[in-house]
């Protein structure tokens, strides 16, 4: 064999070695925000369907401390359980928490539209930017309006910051987040049966 042929078929591993390690930096996901130290309890959500596993969010009780308390509520009463991820938009995103319109065994056409029986929250607004892993709270275009629906970000999102309250972060199982059903329908709906919330607990 030549040199010049040795030369051609390095150049050309090369190459495939160099598009190869493009392509896999192009899927993998961001990195997780950085911790935040901050006192609270964790929700342990069990999610079931296309993904399977524990999500475990880190609740900000000091940085939002009524909307914290919402979500602990409506964990312990058992109002997040059996409810769905209705709203999936990969590279941004998966909504759930409709307690209203979201369980898994009723009619979910109308979920996100709902909230609990609870009255809305105003804004609690911080400095903290909505990247991976951070967890805000739904709400209408009225800023006070937080109820029960929440948010995950899949990836940073910097048009979001002081918008939303931000509420917690994932510290465990972003391999359950990532693998969550997306949506194809309007607005990321999930169409078919969504991934769910099969429990949602709170750990302190």
């Amino acid at each position: 064999m030549s040199r010049q042929t040795l030369v051609a078929g390095a150049l050309f591993a090369l190459g495939l070695a160099i598009l190869g390690a493009y392509a896999y930096s192009q899927m993998r996901p961001e990195a997780p925000a950085e911790p935040i130290v901050t006192k609270g309890d964790l929700l342990e959500i069990t999610v079931a369907g296309q993904a399977h596993g524990k999500i475990v969010i880190k609740l900000f009780e000091d940085i939002a401390p009524r909307h914290a308390e919402r979500l602990k509520t409506l964990a312990a009463s058992g109002a997040y359980d059996g409810v769905v991820f209705h709203r999936v938009i990969d590279g941004f995103m998966v909504q759930t928490g409709d307690v209203q319109y979201g369980k898994a065994d009723g009619d979910i056409s109308r979920a996100g539209r709902g909230a609990s029986d609870l009255p809305d929250l105003p804004l609690e607004a911080s400095q903290i930017p909505f990247e991976r892993g951070i967890v805000g709270m739904a709400r209408s275009s009225d800023p006070n309006s937080g109820n029960s629906q929440f948010f995950i970000m899949f990836a940073a999102s910097p048009n979001l910051n002081g918008q939303y309250t931000v509420v917690g972060q994932v510290i465990e199982g972003f391999d359950v987040l990532d693998a969550i059903k997306r949506g194809k329908g309007p607005n990321g709906a999930v169409l078919g049966a969504p991934d769910v919330m099969k429990t949602v607990r709170v750990v302190q």
